[in-house]
């Protein structure tokens, strides 16, 4: 039997039911604050926590709670009898409920404007305390964090004046869960608001020794990447602007996993370009990028680079979409269209496309710090986000020839993409329109000849990137052969050299980065 629960949230989502129903089985029930005033408004009889301690609430209220009298009575073991005599001895009553919630601090820190200070006061001191204790003791004490919990546990213990000590262990794991994920995000704010302004400090990343993440859930899907697995989306908590995490779904059917997934690669890939740009991509693949002085313009050349590939992928535009485009756009099946805005003409043309996804994303602003992480087998692989790049002034000429300015453009087009073509890649480009892409050979000739092939006679005249250094001078020999003029490669390779030969005798340009963009 359930003789006394304490009872403090600031979710008072159900409350009121939930304390009825205790209070019609003889409880009596313990509260403070705002939870003993909603109780008692609604003619619940509540016994103050400071009746209990015989202590008032201090500073604050940052101190109510703190007390033997309370956690005594949490913590004790119902079969000690050492334990049972002490807390009689001392005036201490069991208590066998404690539903808590936590200080909204999630909810506080999204606050436009908000200050450290109001933060810190939302950071929950008492709660997670009387948490852990009767997660801790949940043999004893039921403990619920959940409101969701409530209607369950509420009709278990009107039918059996009690719960089984499996749904006891089953509460106290949420809590446990609960308060980790509470702890990581204060720890996370906290870390981005010494990292807020330095931006050094930001390009320096420090890998702990114990890493705890703080996400939440943004839907369930309705599987993973095949039928027979399930998947659910999670956000990085206060990392949204800026990213898929954070999109608003205009129009469309639910999206899955996998065009998850992909749209994260598109987004990744256009924001790579600040001038008008549109990129195609398929399976997490660029298959056909370009930029122009206007997005229509821009979305026109990408579609015509590939437009096999981009049938049922996704578009995502650095530029607001307007109607012109919208007409473009329409005339064949994708999955999603990504922008930073749709005009309202443009949206009503989009949207006679039932199943097409609408995604609109903030585009003001590029995260320049943060973490890369990859599952393995029993493990995580962690790593600083793929952010940085080279200066323009850098850029070393190894070859007799210098690159015109308009083959440099093409080639830092190139290179932007490549970087989001899985390894190994080759992009093809020429008036900064990708017009062959390789991707995720196991050697870097046949991802040449894949985008030689797909380019045709549009070969002769680009240019051509590599996200990583030829081992081989047979890459350079294939470029040259087939009209290519000029090669950005990062180098590094021991037959450098032999490539660079290669290169002078046919007359091709060739820069090296220093730098490499693997994406396997």
């Amino acid at each position: 039997m359930i003789k006394r629960a304490l009872i403090s949230v600031s979710n008072k989502e159900g409350l009121i039911e939930f304390a009825k129903g205790l209070s019609d089985l003889g409880t009596q029930i313990l509260s403070t604050g705002g939870t003993a005033k909603a109780l008692q408004d609604a003619g619940i009889k509540v016994t103050p926590v400071s009746d209990v301690t015989g202590f008032p609430e201090i500073l604050e209220g940052r101190v109510k709670t703190l007390h033997p009298k309370i956690h005594g009575g949490i913590l004790a073991k119902r079969d000690s009898e050492a334990h049972m005599q002490q807390i009689a001895e001392l005036g201490i009553e069991p208590i066998d409920l404690v539903v808590i919630n936590l200080y909204p601090f999630k909810e506080t820190i999204e606050k436009p404007g908000v200050t450290l200070e109001e933060a810190i006061e939302n950071i929950d001191i008492g709660g997670p305390s009387m948490l852990r204790s009767a997660a801790k003791n949940h043999k004893d004490v039921i403990v619920i964090v959940d409101p969701a919990d409530y209607e369950p546990v509420i009709q278990e213990l009107k039918e059996k004046g009690d719960i089984d000590i499996t749904k006891r262990m089953k509460l106290a794991c949420k809590v446990f869960k609960h308060t980790a994920h509470y702890d990581a995000l204060i720890s996370d704010y906290l870390e981005k608001q010494l990292l807020a302004g330095e931006k050094e400090t930001c390009k320096t990343i420090e890998f702990p020794n114990d890493l705890t993440l703080a996400y939440e859930k943004i839907q369930d899907l309705r599987y993973g990447e095949n039928p027979h697995q399930k998947a659910a989306f999670y956000g990085e908590i206060g990392r949204h602007q800026g990213t898929l995490a954070g999109a608003k779904q205009l129009w469309g059917k639910e999206l899955s996993f996998n065009n998850i997934n992909d749209a994260d690669a598109a987004l990744k890939a256009v924001k790579e370009f600040d001038i008008p740009t549109a990129v195609g991509l398929k399976h997490t693949n660029p298959c056909g990028v370009a930029s122009s002085d206007n997005i229509y313009d821009a979305y026109v050349k990408a579609y015509a680079a590939d437009p096999t590939s981009i049938f049922g992928g996704i578009v995502a535009l650095n530029r607001p979409v307007d109607a012109k485009t919208a007409q473009e756009l329409v005339k064949i099946f994708l999955e999603i269209v990504i922008a930073p805005a749709f005009e309202p003409e443009a949206l009503e043309i989009l949207k006679t496309k039932k199943n097409l996804r609408l995604l609109e994303v903030d585009f003001s602003g590029k995260t320049d710090f943060g973490l890369d992480m990859k599952k393995v087998s029993g493990g995580l692989l962690v790593q600083e986000l793929d952010t940085k790049d080279f200066n323009k002034e850098d850029l070393k000429v190894v070859t007799k020839r210098a690159p015109s300015e308009k083959e440099m453009q093409d080639l830092l087009f190139g290179w932007k993409v490549v970087k989001h073509v899985k390894s190994n890649a080759i992009v093809l480009a020429k008036d900064l329109v990708t017009v062959g892409i390789g991707a995720g050979q196991v050697n870097r000739i046949w991802p040449t000849e894949q985008s030689i092939a797909h380019a045709k006679d549009k070969a002769k005249g680009s240019v051509l990137a590599s996200d990583a250094f030829f081992p081989f001078s047979d890459v350079a020999e294939t470029a040259a052969k087939a009209g290519i003029t000029a090669i950005i490669q990062p180098g590094g390779s021991l037959r450098d050299e032999d490539s660079i030969q290669v290169c002078d005798k046919y007359n091709v340009a060739m820069v090296f980065t220093g730098m490499r963009h693997f994406k396997h």
